[in-house]
């Protein structure tokens, strides 16, 4: 039986980006293809099997432990991406400045996914969402450097707004222009969520 459940909701592919250099810079380079690997997206410095842990897991692993790598990608919505612009003052927020992977368009709510959902192309290219990705202060830095005066209130103006993270569960292309077909896991909300949140 089926654990996953194709539903009505697609998104558009509006924007590819690259890291090379994430130590150097934070800024993607756009692109108009990605080849994604069992790694991640080839030549993006965020691939990789493996990771070292980060703040975000230190309540499980201690930071810079070698941990399975769920965060190839940084995928945010175009929808997003305007609210947070309006917000901190500016007519455009650049994907390049956050470091994103891709730009989709067209899914309410994007960056509440559940985790475990799938995003899948029509030529096969499947991606699987980690979980909500959180805003730091390293896009804030990119943004204050180039548009001075409005990086400050990029954390709080990207809560709930930063989109996801996600890896490769298979290989293939993906297109400025591809469409992929949103895959949900098919099991009500855990019952000890609310418990286990306080």
């Amino acid at each position: 039986m089926p654990a996953l459940i194709p539903t009505k909701f697609s998104a558009k592919v509006t924007w590819l980006g690259l890291v090379p250099d994430r130590h150097s810079d934070l800024c993607a380079v756009p692109q108009t293809e990605l080849m994604m690997r069992f790694s991640g997206p080839e030549g993006d410095s965020h691939s990789g099997l493996t990771r070292p842990s980060c703040s975000r897991v230190t309540s499980q692993h201690p930071r810079g432990t070698e941990i399975r790598n769920v965060r190839q990608l940084s995928i945010v919505s175009a929808e997003d991406l305007q609210q947070i612009a309006a917000t901190i003052g500016l007519e455009v927020l650049d994907p390049a400045w956050l470091g994103a992977t891709l730009v989709l368009s067209g899914i309410v709510d994007f960056s509440h996914l559940p985790p475990g959902s799938r995003l899948q192309a029509t030529n096969g290219t499947t991606l699987v969402i980690d979980m909500e990705n959180r805003p730091c202060n390293l896009p804030a830095r990119v943004i204050e450097k180039a548009k001075p005066g409005h990086g400050k209130a990029f954390m709080k103006s990207a809560t709930g707004r930063r989109g996801v993270t996600a890896w490769v569960e298979r290989e293939g292309a993906l297109v400025l222009g591809d469409h992929l077909r949103l895959h949900i896991p098919d099991q009500p909300a855990w019952i000890g969520l609310a418990a286990a949140k306080s």
